[in-house]
């Protein structure tokens, strides 16, 4: 079997994408997976160091508003990058595409339904993009993770299958006393995670620096990662205070796992990969949506929680004088944190992965 997965631009995209190729493969041993990207995303990256072949297109996203005279050119990219996969599917020869969302996979997805492959689009978010919405006429089946999502699609097509996550942060051997004691931490204190992406969030960092003396007074212990982008500056604003003992900082956190296992609370922005982690473990969160995604979807994706008693929200305008605060008040109260974890372990779909799998072999089979 051979099969055609497209998407990305960021790690909301990918890491579906690969856990989905994994699951595939996990299924059928034998089929030949071939990713299709855009040139300078990180796709073109993390695709290769999960073992995998991606050929890159240069496609970009339309700049808004739509009637900009840049988007001629985008138009002029995107008619030649479905040009290279026209060449590309003809020499392939897959029996089904797949699309995740992000510049490449309308290309992708549009070339191959042209040219009679059957196609399956996997929407994380709670608003579809619009790469997926102009892909649904297209598509035999597709996988979402929120009720609702007729308002987009046809909805004879959609399949509530939840969003693909890092398989590996479900680690049943691991022990929270371990875990915090690997960053520094007291098992007996309560712990707080707060993550902006690999790249940072910049309204979150600032929110943290804003608070420092808050945080050096409070009985909570924090977890601080502040992404690659911001990692010089923060160091800069840290080098001029005395950093408090009760906060550990780095730019990346590898161990996951271990961070979330340690973690009382995570703070986070609302992507919907984040928060499909967030419900697999069951993981009390306080949400920062970015303002600046199209559609406001990652809003979208919070309110679904909100909604539910399965995570608190701050608005990013709120959260340099809000967010510290909440989470210390949230943190120290324990029927609070278990009643949002187990609402949003409710919330959880286990095996998205594999169930979206069989739906790909299923229509590559006929």
């Amino acid at each position: 079997m051979r099969v055609i997965i497209s998407g990305g631009g960021t790690g909301g995209h990918i890491f579906p994408a690969v856990s989905i190729a994994n699951a595939i493969k996990a299924l059928k041993p034998d089929t030949e997976i071939l990713f299709v990207g855009a040139l300078g995303r990180m796709e073109m990256q993390r695709v290769p160091a999960a073992g995998y072949k991606i050929v890159g297109l240069p496609v970009r996203g339309l700049i808004r508003p739509l009637w900009s005279p840049k988007n001629f050119g985008i138009l002029w990219d995107f008619w030649r990058s479905k040009r290279r996969v026209k060449s590309i599917i003809r020499e392939f020869k897959p029996e089904v595409a797949v699309g995740v969302g992000g510049y490449a996979s309308a290309a992708t997805l549009n070339a191959a339904y042209e040219l009679g492959i059957p196609c399956l689009i996997q929407e994380q978010n709670s608003f579809a993009g619009l790469t997926n919405k102009t892909l649904a006429n297209k598509a035999e089946k597709i996988c979402v993770a929120y009720d609702g999502m007729g308002r987009f699609f046809p909805q004879e097509k959609i399949m509530m299958t939840g969003n693909p996550v890092r398989q590996n942060l479900l680690n049943p051997t691991l022990k929270r006393e371990d875990c915090c004691k690997s960053f520094g931490m007291d098992p007996k204190r309560p712990v707080v995670l707060i993550v902006g992406g690999s790249l940072g969030a910049r309204t979150i960092n600032e929110s943290v620096l804003s608070s420092i003396e808050i945080i050096r007074k409070s009985p909570v212990q924090f977890i601080w990662q502040t992404g690659s982008f911001y990692k010089d500056e923060i160091a800069n604003a840290l080098s001029k205070i005395e950093k408090p003992d009760n906060l550990y900082v780095t730019d990346f956190v590898s161990a996951m796992d271990e961070a979330y296992k340690a973690a009382d609370l995570v703070i986070s922005r609302a992507g919907a990969s984040s928060i499909s982690e967030l419900c697999l473990l069951g993981k009390p969160s306080i949400l920062v949506p970015s303002p600046n995604v199209a559609e406001d979807h990652q809003t979208h994706n919070a309110m679904a929680l909100v909604k539910r008693g399965a995570a608190i929200l701050v608005k990013d305008a709120d959260a340099r004088e809000r967010l510290i605060n909440q989470a210390i008040e949230t943190v120290t109260n324990p029927p609070a944190l278990t009643n949002l974890g187990q609402n949003a372990q409710g919330m959880a779909f286990k095996n998205s992965a594999e169930v979206i799998a069989k739906e790909v072999i299923k229509l590559a089979e006929g």
